[in-house]
């Protein structure tokens, strides 16, 4: 039987996988756009794709749904004071979801995010990949989001290797010059 074959596990436990989508979604509201790896970005697509389709419909159910699937926990939870500051930052999740992101969507019927293929991380070679809405502007995005990876394009090394040959030919010619 082929059931629940189609999750992708990222290598983690079921609760640390969804615990690290919420994450990732919540700062996807919070910023617009975040750099990640491509499987965990095609991963998250889903769950931010749905968490607007609560946000469509702006009912309180659907804002008690979109917390507990982002996480967020009621004020009633909250003992200490650390916990309530927390609340509070993280409260600002659920509204911006439906307040700002879901009423630009309101005439689409799907495809709210997308994906685009950045190319390798340095160090591991893992696949990186920018997650971002489609009709919202990115504001300014901070440097670490934006960076593309130190990978270089055929083009780019073919430009840098013109000058030093130059220079070489320069050089030998220079060389030939004294010697006669």
């Amino acid at each position: 039987m082929r059931h629940l074959k189609r999750t992708a596990k990222l290598g983690r436990t079921s609760e640390h996988r969804n615990m690290m989508l919420a994450n990732l979604v919540c700062s996807l509201i919070k910023h617009k756009r975040v750099t990640t790896t491509l499987a965990k970005a095609k991963a998250a697509r889903p769950v931010a794709e749905k968490m607007v389709t609560l946000g469509k419909s702006g009912t309180l159910h659907d804002r008690r749904l979109a917390a507990a699937r982002l996480h967020q926990q009621t004020r009633s939870q909250h003992e200490t004071k650390e916990a309530r500051e927390k609340w509070r930052a993280n409260e600002d999740v659920v509204r911006i979801l439906f307040d700002e992101i879901a009423p630009v969507f309101k005439d689409r019927r799907g495809g709210y995010t997308r994906i685009l293929k950045l190319g390798q991380r340095q160090g591991d070679a893992a696949n990186l990949a920018i997650l971002e809405w489609v009709e919202l502007p990115v504001a300014e995005a901070t440097s670490a989001t934006t960076e593309a990876p130190a990978t270089e394009t055929k083009e780019a090394k073919v430009t840098e290797a013109k000058p030093k040959r130059a220079r070489k030919k320069k050089a030998a010619s220079e060389t030939e010059e004294a010697k006669a």
